[in-house]
């Protein structure tokens, strides 16, 4: 199998899907492979791995014989969440308050600065953790991370042809790979530090 692997343990491969709903990736930990793929919505998923795999096999990427069973789970997105961030003793972060990059998936930085904001709200509580005395936590939330949209933006309004018509000549650019693709969604270059906060 090794041998029927083009991938290159010092190079991840990122692959975004047709419909730009999401991205696959591969890459390899010594004799084992990393396999997976992220959507924003979670209908046929396991046919859409499938048809990744596919691809990649397709592709030479991956051996036609591997047997993996794939796990997976959908995340929540914290621009179109309407679960509660707020209850009396509650405060929700990191992936319970859909704080992952929807672009990317990536959610270690916003969890832990949802936590730090989560932590300072419940310091200045001073032992009253009412859903009230909570409610600067919202607050903070949307200070950092924006306010959360009920429906769709203007991109998921558009209609996927038109998607597919775009993608297909913004991805084959330099400029839009690195500087939207590479720094914006993955890296997150855009994002300044989130301001101290007093102890």
């Amino acid at each position: 199998q090794k041998k029927n692997c083009s991938i290159k343990e010092e190079v991840p491969e990122l692959f975004f899907t047709p419909d730009l709903m999401g991205y696959g990736w591969v890459f390899r930990k010594g004799d084992y492979l990393n396999i997976g793929l992220g959507r924003e919505d979670k209908s046929k998923l396991s046919t859409h791995v499938k048809a990744f795999c596919q691809y990649l096999t397709e592709q030479g990427k991956i051996p036609s014989d591997i047997t993996a069973k794939y796990n997976g789970h959908a995340y929540l997105l914290y621009n179109h969440a309407v679960r509660q961030m707020v209850a009396d003793n509650v405060l929700l972060i990191g992936d319970s308050a859909g704080l992952a990059y929807p672009q990317s998936g990536e959610g270690i930085r916003p969890a832990i600065e949802s936590a730090i904001l989560a932590a300072d709200v419940i310091r200045d509580c001073a032992g009253t953790y009412s859903s009230d005395t909570l409610q600067a936590y919202n607050e903070a939330m949307e200070l950092r991370f924006g306010k959360r949209l009920p429906g769709p933006d203007t991109m998921e309004r558009l209609p996927m042809f038109v998607k597919r018509i775009f993608a297909s000549q913004l991805m084959k650019t330099h400029w839009f790979t690195k500087n939207v693709v590479t720094d914006k969604w993955f890296l997150q270059t855009h994002q300044k530090p989130m301001p101290a906060i007093d102890t």
